[in-house]
């Protein structure tokens, strides 16, 4: 049953502190470096997970960081499309320097769970990109995303290039009234420059969860949504 004016404030004052946007100055410190290492090589692709002087990734690829509830599945939407070149879950949109995950679970260091796409825009668009980000998930929960619960769970779209920020634009003002035509509410995606808000890695485990335990948990509350361009 839907809840009348059911909105991020609503679910704020239902789920508490982790339904709250911690402010900055009561984040958790964090630390100067990871506290725990960093996988090189994406498990289902093989590719580096980060670009370096020894590995650099090749000169066309583009990087958009996505949050659309539990990073193991929105990984997983992401790295069989043909044409991405690499995938990554991390932590992003907070203020707590290189977190871990039971901090992240706290509520205390704003960051949702996000992750990295990186694609060869020749071989798939950003504009297809977009649209499995729109149509995968529900964008217009605010601090949750199905059963999941907390601003880690919130939708974001944190942009690399302006070119990516034109089409967001043009994909939400697409999406928006169509969404609204099935009754949903406004979204509340929250969208600005990657260079905002840096990308923290998880830890291993968390990356290609899926592929590594293939019967492990995916929460998206599609909407069912689906247009044909925008």
């Amino acid at each position: 049953m839907a809840i009348s004016g059911a909105g991020p404030d609503f679910f704020s004052r239902l789920l508490g502190r982790k339904g709250q946007m911690v402010e900055s100055d009561s984040a958790l410190p964090g630390r100067s470096e990871y506290p725990f290492t960093i996988p090189t090589d994406h498990a289902v692709l093989g590719t580096p997970l980060r670009s370096t002087p020894e590995t650099p990734w090749p000169g066309d690829v583009e990087v958009m960081y996505l949050g659309m509830g539990c990073f193991w599945g929105a990984e997983e939407i992401f790295w069989r499309l043909p044409g991405v070149f690499t995938t990554a879950a991390g932590y992003q949109g907070g203020y707590t320097p290189h977190p871990t995950y039971e901090e992240v679970c706290t509520g205390r260091t704003g960051h949702t769970e996000a992750v990295m796409v990186a694609y060869h825009p020749e071989q798939i668009s950003t504009e297809t990109v977009l649209r499995h980000f729109w149509e995968q998930h529900d964008p217009t929960q605010g601090y949750r995303q199905g059963n999941d619960t907390g601003t880690q769970y919130r939708s974001t779209l944190y942009y690399t290039t302006a070119a990516q920020l034109d089409l967001i634009e043009r994909s939400v003002s697409a999406y928006a009234p169509a969404l609204a035509n099935r009754g949903y509410p406004e979204i509340t995606t929250e969208i600005a420059p990657a260079d905002d808000h840096h990308f923290y890695f998880a830890e291993g485990y968390h990356q290609q969860y899926l592929y590594k335990v293939p019967n492990g948990y995916r929460c998206h509350s599609s909407t069912g949504l689906e247009l044909p361009a925008f």
